[in-house]
């Protein structure tokens, strides 16, 4: 599912302006597709839901509980719901999706696996 055309420009124009650091161009049951923009500094707090990080732009690091990633463009992260995370140290150019889906509280590991 792509989000329609020219919505991706828009939400880019609302972040230029200072509008917005996020927006939801689509969604489809539990899962969300959020385009993500922060400025200066990540202010984030734990979502109920597990969490995936497309980098669309830019270079930093994700602060994940202790741990801290070193992430570029291309690359992807998984942040379990619950967990307090945040970016730093990240570009002027950082931009990413993030991608939200699950029950509350995030899926168990044998929620995937096929059926036997």
């Amino acid at each position: 599912m792509a989000a329609p055309e020219g919505q991706l420009e828009a939400v880019r124009r609302l972040v230029a302006r200072g509008e917005a650091n996020f927006a939801q161009p689509f969604a489809h049951g539990s899962m969300r597709c959020v385009y993500f923009v922060p400025r200066g500094e990540d202010t984030q707090s734990p979502h109920t839901q597990d969490e995936l990080y497309v980098i669309i732009a830019g270079t930093g690091t994700l602060k994940r509980g202790e741990e801290e990633i070193a992430f570029t463009t291309g690359d992807t992260l998984f942040v379990p719901a619950g967990q307090d995370h945040r970016f730093i140290d990240f570009s002027t150019d950082f931009e990413c999706w993030a991608v939200f889906w699950g029950p509350a509280g995030g899926e168990t590991a044998d929620m995937g696996a096929p059926s036997r």
